[in-house]
């Protein structure tokens, strides 16, 4: 039977065979390797954290998941890459590994929180920002926003939350990501999009100044307004606004008061204002 010795030297050969095909961008080859690597971390015992396995092997095989999570944003394969994460935090939390600590998780934790924020879960973005801000909090007045790799989404939400759209904009057009793996969230299209939630806050803000500057409006105005794709999606997208239809046009619910009323014209400045935006973005994309 092989000793500890050989079978971490085994490990520690397929994991660097492993993250140079990473660093070469050789997909194929990479899966292929990664294969091999959890079948042998399985056959040693180092796919969950124990006493009866090495430290040594443990953080090799630490490692190995780490740029399975970072092939599997290379793939535009979030399931994937939700389960490396999930598979990750028992090492993460594992007292025997925190030192050294792993030189990728917060690269991968601030992926994840870019992932939560792309699918407009905000209720999970904030549950783990509260965990790591609690976590940081007993390490010498150390802030998450010290961290290039966390700084990166918690900002991006900032601006998305105050309606900085030029900032949401100029963070994901590539130039001010902090690797590479962050930068495929900047495309226009799924499953990555952070372009799609920016049009989807957009449209929400567009809806909300219209219902408070008109009465009503026809579906076809509508439809070009709110950046969607045909009439159907503007009932679609109506119906969950709670406004009604009626012969081809959409109607608002009735303005509560005069103060409504007069604040119509500074709605109306607003929602030019973000309408143009939107038109520039989709321009640009």
């Amino acid at each position: 039977m092989p000793s500890a010795i050989s079978q971490s030297s085994s490990l520690d050969a397929i994991l660097s065979s492993l993250q140079h095909s990473l660093r070469s961008s050789d997909a194929s080859t990479t899966q292929s390797q990664l294969s091999k690597a959890k079948l042998a971390l399985l056959q040693q015992n180092a796919l969950i954290p124990s006493p009866q396995t090495s430290t040594a092997t443990l953080t090799t095989a630490r490692s190995i998941l780490e740029t399975g999570a970072l092939l599997s944003i290379r793939l535009k394969d979030p399931q994937s890459f939700v389960r490396y994460y999930s598979q990750l935090q028992p090492f993460y939390d594992y007292p025997e590994l925190q030192r050294p600590p792993s030189k990728d998780r917060s690269q991968i934790t601030g992926l994840y929180l870019l992932l939560l924020l792309s699918q407009g879960d905000y209720a999970g973005f904030h549950t783990l920002l509260e965990t790591l801000i609690v976590a940081e909090s007993g390490n010498g007045g150390k802030s998450v926003e010290d961290d290039q790799f966390i700084r990166y989404p918690i900002e991006l939400e900032r601006s998305l939350m105050e309606g900085s759209y030029d900032q949401v904009w100029r963070k994901t057009n590539g130039r001010d990501v902090p690797s590479e793996e962050f930068a495929l969230f900047s495309e226009a299209r799924p499953p990555f999009s952070l372009h799609a939630i920016l049009i989807n806050t957009i449209r929400l803000e567009i809806a909300s100044c219209a219902a408070r500057s008109y009465p009503s409006l026809p579906i076809a105005s509508a439809k070009n307004l709110l950046f969607l794709d045909s009439e159907g999606a503007v009932a679609e997208f109506a119906h969950e606004q709670g406004w009604s239809l009626e012969e081809g046009r959409i109607y608002f619910p009735s303005l509560e008061d005069a103060k409504k009323a007069e604040e119509g014209d500074k709605e109306r400045e607003i929602m030019s204002n973000v309408v143009g935006y939107a038109r520039e973005l989709e321009s640009i994309v």
